[in-house]
């Protein structure tokens, strides 16, 4: 097993973290917000990002970003639990999941749904960092429409 990276390892990866966030929000118009704090609150907790991007289908996607000691977690809450045609969805999203790459949807807290990935830290670069945002983005967007429809379908009749 490889050791848990230092303290100065750490601190590059947050300042590279840090300075990509900053570059791309940069005369974006997709980029609503950015902000950072930690998993917990605490000063000794995680470091975690969030990055609000305005979609077309989904008003607002936010991307959160975890900084662990061997991996960078990232996930954007997609929809919550399903009212209607649970099965349905959740056999969408799991074929869904062969096509992607660095990502997956998953059912987490309350049954929501997610979009969630990780990389081991040692792979953060801008181009990945840049990849995982435009991942997340796209296909929520591609998929948001057919699954509020099928979610809460009743409501669009």
């Amino acid at each position: 097993m490889s050791d848990l990276h230092d303290e100065p390892r750490l601190a590059e990866l947050r300042a590279l973290i840090d300075g990509w966030l900053d570059d791309f929000a940069t005369d974006n118009p997709l980029v609503a917000a950015v902000d950072r704090g930690t998993s917990d609150g605490t000063m000794l907790a995680e470091p975690r990002w969030y990055v609000r991007l305005i979609g077309e289908e989904k008003e607002y996607i936010t991307v959160w970003l975890t900084l662990g000691q061997r991996t960078l977690r990232y996930e954007t809450y997609v929809l919550p639990d399903p009212p209607e045609h649970r099965d349905e969805i959740l056999d969408h999203l799991m074929r869904r999941n062969d096509a992607l790459v660095g990502a997956a949807f998953s059912v987490g807290e309350e049954d929501a749904i997610y979009l969630r990935g990780q990389i081991p830290d040692t792979a953060v670069t801008d181009d990945e960092l840049d990849r995982i945002i435009g991942t997340l983005y796209t296909t929520v967007e591609a998929n948001f429409r057919h699954l509020v429809r099928r979610a809460f379908a009743s409501k669009f009749v």
